[in-house]
């Protein structure tokens, strides 16, 4: 298990000036590519996201008035409510456009036909799948991992084995829950009823 703090990590602006990225995890891939990347964006600006072609991507709102996404002939989609995700396919022309000032976002993308990720809003607690990774983000209240606690902004990332538990220890507390598995792995399995 793997902590993080967002606030801690460093910032690297947009090429088209609507924002800025900082990174949380990188799963690398074959090539030059990866299997899965989670990260926390600052929109700043109305204007289009960067394509990524082969990429599904999931974002939920963390912060400010919330954003509209739209693309050529697919509805357009508002992202107000905090911890909702969204998901989206990465080929697709993606323009924002604000509903007010700046707005911060979860972003998990994984590589299509590979992995997949499932993005959930969760106040109970988090212990990670054998051979799964995942992340969980704490959106309120106090959340703890071994000696670690966390708070708001924080929390903790997993690539592959890891042991331990994420567990909430209050009332209020509440988090973003990223679980990433391998669909490849899971092409021959069945179920049996």
């Amino acid at each position: 298990m793997r902590f993080f703090d967002v606030a801690a990590l460093p910032v690297s602006p947009w090429r088209n000036g609507g924002g800025d990225t900082r990174e949380i995890a990188y799963s690398p891939g074959e090539g030059h590519g990866f299997r899965w990347r989670a990260s926390v964006a600052t929109i700043a600006a109305d204007g289009p996201f960067s394509a990524f072609p082969g990429v599904d991507r999931t974002i939920t709102l963390l912060a400010g008035d919330g954003v509209t996404l739209s693309a050529d002939a697919v509805p357009a989609h508002e992202l107000v409510r905090v911890g909702e995700p969204f998901s989206f396919s990465g080929d697709l022309p993606i323009r924002a456009s604000l509903g007010g000032g700046a707005c911060r976002v979860l972003n998990i993308m994984t590589m299509r036909g590979a992995w997949a990720a499932d993005v959930r809003r969760t106040a109970a607690e988090t212990t990670p799948r054998a051979g799964g990774s995942g992340l969980l983000y704490v959106l309120a209240g106090t959340w703890q991992s071994g000696a670690t606690v966390l708070t708001a902004g924080q929390g903790a990332w997993w690539d592959g084995d890891s042991e331990g538990a994420v567990t909430p220890l209050a009332p209020d507390s509440v988090a973003l829950e990223a679980g990433i598995r391998n669909v490849r792995d899971m092409r021959g399995l069945r179920s049996y009823a």
